[in-house]
């Protein structure tokens, strides 16, 4: 959007004309007004394409601690739910884990992206993803209306977790999703928040990483896609090159660039998520740059190329 476009203003439907600001809105063109409703003429095939499927969004990174873009993304879930669109948002919450445990004075500690979580970490990524970055994003989606609810994935037996490798402590692997209360909410024309705490048999919590939860539930539920929000514009063959960014690649691509350590780190977990998801019947996989607004808007209503498609 652009300096001139005029901000949009929502009107009160109990307002009548009097009462509304009526030079403001006849003080904008015609061309203005004509401007949007071809905006919304051409977005509709899209909405027309997405209704009644579910898209997975794992949400984190700038465009959860910025608090300009949080607002954009909440708007952006709203819009896709009352058009129509099954929105699951899988949140991390990394950075604000980090930031409550140097305040304990406790340092983070990190082995092939994955964080180790010893009991008293644990503790704090549950009090944290559950109690404080679940119900900050559930807030923001409910100022338009009551739509969204936030679950944990030890609700309702939703991922059963294991142990994924005892130098890492309680950080665990998603054994299974059980996606029937996922399914009720969506019945109930509600949006799940889910955040990335499993349990396994016992009741033993693990803390587990949101770009595999996210992958795992759209894998379970069905999803037609899954979005991943991040700090870059997508892939690069050549990270020195800005020039390089891979628009689109297939699972088994990829998989390759990690065997040949191309991709490295953080990258890892998302990477082997969008290889799973894809390989298992998900349609496709997005690295989005999460820094621009609206961006998952414009990956669903537009053909412009965003970030990297990840597609057989």
């Amino acid at each position: 959007m652009d300096d001139k476009t005029p901000p949009l203003r929502l009107v009160d439907p109990d307002e009548t004309l009097e009462e509304r600001d009526v030079d403001s809105v006849a003080s904008r063109s015609v061309g203005d007004h004509l401007h949007n409703a071809e905006l919304l003429v051409e977005i509709l095939p899209y909405i027309q394409r997405w209704r009644g499927k579910v898209v997975v969004i794992k949400y984190g990174g700038n465009a959860m601690t910025d608090s300009a873009l949080a607002r954009r993304f909440a708007e952006d879930v709203v819009l896709m739910h009352q058009v129509g669109i099954l929105p699951l948002v899988v949140h991390g919450g990394g950075p604000q884990i980090g930031d409550l445990m140097e305040r304990l004075g406790k340092k983070p500690e990190f082995r092939d992206g994955l964080r180790v979580t010893d009991a008293e970490t644990l503790d704090i990524a549950r009090m944290v993803l559950v109690g404080k970055v679940n119900r900050d994003i559930v807030g923001a989606i409910n100022i338009h209306g009551p739509l969204a609810v936030g679950v944990s994935g030890e609700d309702g037996g939703l991922i059963t977790a294991a142990a994924r490798n005892p130098e890492l402590g309680f950080v665990g692997d998603v054994d299974s999703v059980d996606p029937a209360l996922l399914t009720k909410l969506f019945a109930e024309g509600l949006i799940p928040v889910m955040s990335t705490i499993g349990a396994d048999a016992s009741g033993q919590a693990y803390n587990i990483n949101a770009d595999t939860v996210a992958g795992a539930v759209a894998e379970a539920i069905g999803a037609e896609k899954v979005v991943y929000l991040t700090n870059v514009e997508g892939l690069y063959e050549d990270l020195d090159n800005k020039d390089s960014l891979i628009r689109r690649v297939s699972a088994d691509e990829l998989q390759t660039k990690i065997e040949s350590g191309q991709i490295t780190d953080g990258m890892i977990p998302k990477i082997e998520a969008c290889i799973r998801a894809v390989k298992n019947g998900v349609t496709s996989a997005h690295l989005l740059d999460g820094r621009i607004p609206h961006v998952a808007l414009l990956e669903i209503f537009t053909d412009a190329g965003i970030g990297t498609m990840i597609a057989d």
